[in-house]
């Protein structure tokens, strides 16, 4: 479903009862600007949601070091 933000605005509690049946787009000016989810969406489906945007064969270490750069990775 896509909504603007002045619909949002002008409906907050309608479009918070409807998030459950699936996420709601805002627009502003027409442009995408936010997307009003769920909390209860799985973690499985963050990952898909991922998909294409986490290389590959990238393994925790290296995805460590990668977010935090200089700093030392250590448990």
């Amino acid at each position: 479903m896509q909504i603007t933000a002045s619909q949002l605005k002008n409906n907050i509690g309608k479009y918070i009862g409807m998030v459950g049946e699936g996420d709601i787009v805002i627009t502003k000016n027409g442009r995408q600007v936010a997307v009003l989810t769920s909390c209860s969406n799985s973690k499985i489906q963050a990952i898909h949601a991922l998909r294409g945007v986490i290389p590959g064969g990238i393994d925790l270490t290296a995805a460590r070091s990668e977010r935090l750069g200089r700093y030392d990775t250590v448990d």
